[in-house]
């Protein structure tokens, strides 16, 4: 996993600041943390590399769902993988991509990680 260029997109900045941790202990490089989607897309769309893949919150609070990142992703060809305290993603769309219950383990993180080396 060492080298993969990620973004988290998390409302929370204390959870924020616990995935950038496991993900710097993975050996990733955090390109962008973004705490809506704006400043996601903006990020996005003034990248000059896309990231490796990214670590999605669903819900942003206020009502704010991440979908249309990881359709963006998706249209990009970004791997992603949802982080969430909610049960099942409700949108179909997004069936396939992996979903990780909050509080994230460092395992699981680990074993998602390698799914996206896999894919790029």
């Amino acid at each position: 996993m060492s080298g993969l260029r990620l973004i988290v997109v998390e409302d929370e900045s204390l959870v924020a600041m616990m995935m950038e941790d496991m993900l710097a202990d993975l050996g990733c490089q955090v390109v962008g943390s973004f705490g809506g989607l704006q400043a996601a897309f903006a990020w996005l769309d003034g990248a000059a590399q896309p990231p490796d893949g990214a670590i999605l919150d669903v819900n942003l609070g206020g009502g704010e769902m991440v979908f249309p990142l990881a359709e963006a992703l998706t249209a990009r060809r970004v791997p992603f993988a949802f982080a969430t305290g909610y049960g099942a993603i409700s949108d179909p769309r997004f069936a396939a991509a992996p979903l990780m219950h909050k509080p994230v383990q460092e395992a699981e993180l680990a074993r998602v990680l390698e799914e996206f080396k896999a894919s790029i």
